[in-house]
């Protein structure tokens, strides 16, 4: 009898659930089909949307920052499709969702300063990509604006990564915009010296070298005149990617000139001015 019992019990069971099954079966099917149609949709959408980005020439790094933000949030809008076609009460886990992005989003307050800063970076374009920059007391090349942090390399290929919310809120000094620099060299010599000598000599040094610019215009002056030295500014302008180079020759090439006539570099000391 009590195997009877339980027999006529798991028959109920194994009816009620294919008959659950048979009504809920339509809905879990369109569910998944909206599911499995929405991603490769989402993917189409990126993809056209990406293709128009590029198309339009927009900035690389804001193209990827937006087409990441439009499958997110495609993604979510399907999520909740999904569920929803499911039977799923979707305000109640709504609410759920709010509250636990408050959440996160309090304990995570700096990673958001990071993540507004880089939308800054992206939006505004103080750099871009390749550009070599000054910030928060290091120089190096741009190589990758991410969404927290932003990755430098540095002359000596060291990788330095500065959180955006500080970037976004300091000094940048970038070199690459203008296309050309400026370098600011010094050499001092001695009161003995014939002055106009020696600046025709550097003006003749920075004429000959084949990537000083011409326009604008090098110039020799005389920076200041200290207790035992005259020191002169020799300011040459070169393109970004010959500066380093320029900068070097310059001065070594004012100095075999110097030996050749016989003049002295005097050591560069900081003085009083006269």
């Amino acid at each position: 009898m009590k195997k009877t019992s339980e027999i006529a019990t798991m028959g109920e069971y194994t009816k009620e659930f294919f008959r659950v099954l048979v009504e809920y079966s339509p809905k879990l099917i369109s569910a998944f089909i909206i599911l499995f149609v929405g991603l490769y949709a989402i993917r189409i959408v990126n993809r056209v949307v990406k293709k128009i980005m590029v198309k339009r020439e927009l900035d690389p790094t804001l193209s990827e920052f937006l087409s990441d933000i439009l499958l997110w949030a495609l993604r979510v809008l399907l999520f909740v499709t999904f569920i929803s076609k499911l039977g799923i009460e979707t305000s109640s886990f709504v609410a759920i969702l709010g509250a636990a992005g408050l959440a996160v989003g309090l304990s995570l307050q700096g990673s958001l300063s990071n993540f507004a800063g880089g939308v800054l970076i992206i939006l505004f374009k103080p750099f871009r990509v390749g550009d070599t920059i000054e910030a928060q007391g290091v120089i190096g090349t741009v190589t990758d604006i991410q969404i927290f942090t932003t990755k430098l390399v540095s002359g000596n290929n060291q990788t330095i990564f500065i959180p955006n919310s500080i970037l976004s809120n300091g000094i940048i000094t970038n070199y690459s915009v203008e296309g050309i620099r400026r370098a600011d060299l010094h050499l001092a010599i001695s009161y003995d010296t014939d002055i106009k000598k020696v600046k025709e000599m550097i003006s003749q040094v920075m004429d000959s070298h084949p990537k000083i610019l011409k326009e604008p215009e090098p110039t020799v002056t005389i920076k200041s005149l200290t207790d035992n030295a005259i020191q002169l500014a020799i300011r040459p302008w070169a393109k970004n990617e010959d500066f380093g180079q320029v900068s070097s020759d310059v001065i070594e090439n004012c100095k075999a000139a110097f030996d050749e006539a016989g003049i002295t570099i005097q050591p560069y000391a900081r003085g009083n001015s006269n």
